[in-house]
């Protein structure tokens, strides 16, 4: 008697166990299956971008030994592609090459839609802000001082990487316009602050000095208070800056200000 319950006992096991396996093995499979998916996916994926990656590089590489070879139709081909291949970051650098080859040909307005294209398709914001400050620059001469305050209003915020860069660009921006004090009071403040690269505290030293002297003062085209040809010169002569000038004399030691790097 006990062999015969214990049968039956084994039996509805078994039965149980075979109804558990038919609701649970097909999810359990399928899972499985999706997991297998999901990496062989993620796999193929990796492997399709290394290789997008490698021939952007060869590329973009291929791009400046044409630029150096004086070959600008090969180097435009070259960062085509590269673009064409590459990631965020490949793709805004050759960008910002193909905007350098436009302007060596005085094509301003497509140096200027490549690089606002640059500082859209990068998420590296040395890259985008690079890419947007240059093309405000670009676009001095040719828009507005709303949609260039509006293109430098992103960049001037604290912690960004040109931050003083931009802030320089737009005290041009106004001095452009004929807004000389607000251009003067950027300029200062810019050329005392602790956090501004000395270069652009000299530069602001050049504006500055050219402000004061009246130079920037002359009547430009539409009434502007200076013209394209005395900015150009304010340009020029920040320009033949040192890039590395010799290191600024510490605060005297009474300023609680610490000294500049």
């Amino acid at each position: 008697m006990v062999d015969v319950f214990e049968q039956v006992e084994e039996e509805l096991r078994s039965d149980r166990y075979k109804r558990l396996a038919r609701t649970w093995l097909p999810v359990v499979g399928g899972v499985l299956l999706v997991a297998l998916i999901a990496a062989l996916s993620f796999w193929g994926w990796d492997n399709w971008q290394t290789s997008k990656a490698d021939k952007a590089s060869i590329a973009y590489d291929r791009g400046l030994e044409s630029l150096e070879a004086g070959n600008a139709t090969g180097a435009e081909a070259a960062f085509i592609q590269a673009a064409r291949e590459g990631n965020s970051a490949y793709k805004a650098m050759a960008l910002n090459q193909r905007a350098g080859l436009a302007l060596a040909e005085n094509n301003v307005a497509e140096a200027i839609a490549l690089l606002d294209e640059a500082a859209k398709v990068s998420r590296d914001p040395l890259l985008a802000d690079t890419a947007a400050l240059k093309a405000a620059y670009l676009a001095m001469d040719s828009e507005t001082l709303e949609q260039i305050e509006a293109r430098l209003e992103p960049l001037v915020k604290e912690g960004r990487p040109f931050s003083a860069f931009a802030l320089e660009a737009r005290a041009l921006a106004w001095l452009q316009h004929g807004k000389i004090a607000e251009a003067r009071e950027a300029l200062v403040l810019l050329k005392n602050g602790l956090d501004t690269p000395d270069i652009v505290t000299q530069r602001a030293d050049v504006a500055i000095a050219a402000i004061d002297s009246g130079a920037a003062a002359a009547t430009g085209p539409a009434g502007a208070a200076t013209g394209p040809s005395n900015l150009a010169a304010i340009v020029r002569a920040q320009g033949a800056i040192p890039v590395a000038p010799p290191a600024r004399a510490a605060p005297p030691a009474a300023s609680a200000a610490p000294a500049r790097p």
